[in-house]
């Protein structure tokens, strides 16, 4: 199991490399590996995707991590 800490560095990763796109990114990955049958990948961008839209959340609140 990926780590909390593993989960939202990656989101950060993506909120730089894809801006507000991060999510669609993600949640196109989730498809992805939804469609080929891989429950594990899938869980792990699942929660990439959720923590991404707290991240950007907390941004559009004016707060930082």
């Amino acid at each position: 199991m990926v780590s909390d800490l593993d989960i939202y560095r990656s989101a950060q990763i993506l909120i730089m490399q894809h801006g507000e796109a991060a999510g669609l990114h993600a949640a196109q990955r989730v498809d992805a590996l939804a469609e080929r049958g891989d429950l594990e990948g899938e869980q792990t961008w699942k929660r990439i995707l959720g923590a991404i839209g707290e991240l950007q959340s907390d941004k559009s609140c004016g707060l930082t991590h």
